[in-house]
């Protein structure tokens, strides 16, 4: 039987994925450990998104095999064990962030510490009573994480939870990030800002649906010979220009 604790949080191989007759993931093979944080990092559109859809399960895939936390993605087991923040808010704007989060909490079968505990954590207490058309674009966003954070899953995987963030906040948020991989969660956190990277233990790194890297921040730096890591990225894809 195999020791589901050290195989890995997503196992992908061979993926493809067309859509509207043209193919944008092409041929993916990569893992994703747990109870780390990953960070799925490149320019806008180069297919992050649709490779978390894939993860979650909400995308059809041409071919290739997907499995999450040991199940096929897209299993009814994974619906409480994986939380999906997506871009655009996932909240209900005429009800309050209090109200949205223990909704979801109501869904998952967790209680009212958990919702507390949820708001608590992206630093919306004080405008718990706010109705979501009433937030602004970042409380919106961290308003939906707590929706998913209140389900208290095994996996995260968020779609670009920082854009639109003041300095102070995404900092926070990365804190956050990092106790929930301390405490056994497994991150996917998808950016198209270098810096970031910096946070994440593993990266893996797209480009018009190519997987050009899985590695850490530091093996990144070795490889390219580069220290700064948004010029490392760039000298990958300058590197994997010239083989093509």
């Amino acid at each position: 039987m195999p020791d589901l604790l050290s195989s890995p949080a997503v196992d992908i191989r061979n993926l493809t994925v067309r859509r509207g007759g043209r193919e944008v993931l092409h041929d993916l093979s990569l893992t994703i450990p747990r109870g780390s944080i990953t960070g799925l990092l490149g320019p806008s559109g180069c297919g992050k998104t649709t490779l978390m859809r894939c993860i979650v399960g909400t995308q059809i895939v041409a071919s290739g095999e997907i499995s999450a936390l040991g199940l096929p993605a897209g299993a009814k087991q994974l619906r409480l064990r994986i939380g999906y923040v997506t871009q655009a808010p996932s909240i209900y704007n005429d009800i309050s962030v209090r109200e949205n989060v223990a909704y979801y909490a109501a869904l998952y079968g967790r209680d009212r510490d958990a919702t507390d505990t949820a708001i608590t954590a992206v630093g919306l207490l004080e405008h718990e009573h706010q109705r979501g058309d009433e937030l602004s674009g970042g409380q919106q966003t961290r308003a939906s994480l707590a929706c998913a954070l209140v389900a208290q899953p095994d996996m995260l995987v968020l779609d670009e939870p920082t854009v639109g963030l003041d300095p102070v906040l995404r900092v926070d948020l990365w804190k956050q990030f990092k106790e929930l991989a301390a405490g056994g969660t497994t991150l996917l956190v998808s950016s198209h800002v270098m810096d970031e990277a910096e946070h994440c233990d593993r990266l893996l790194l797209m480009r018009d649906g190519h997987l050009l890297a899985q590695l850490s921040p530091d093996e990144l730096r070795t490889e390219t010979g580069e220290q700064n890591l948004e010029h490392a990225f760039l000298s990958l894809i300058t590197r994997e220009g010239t083989r093509s």
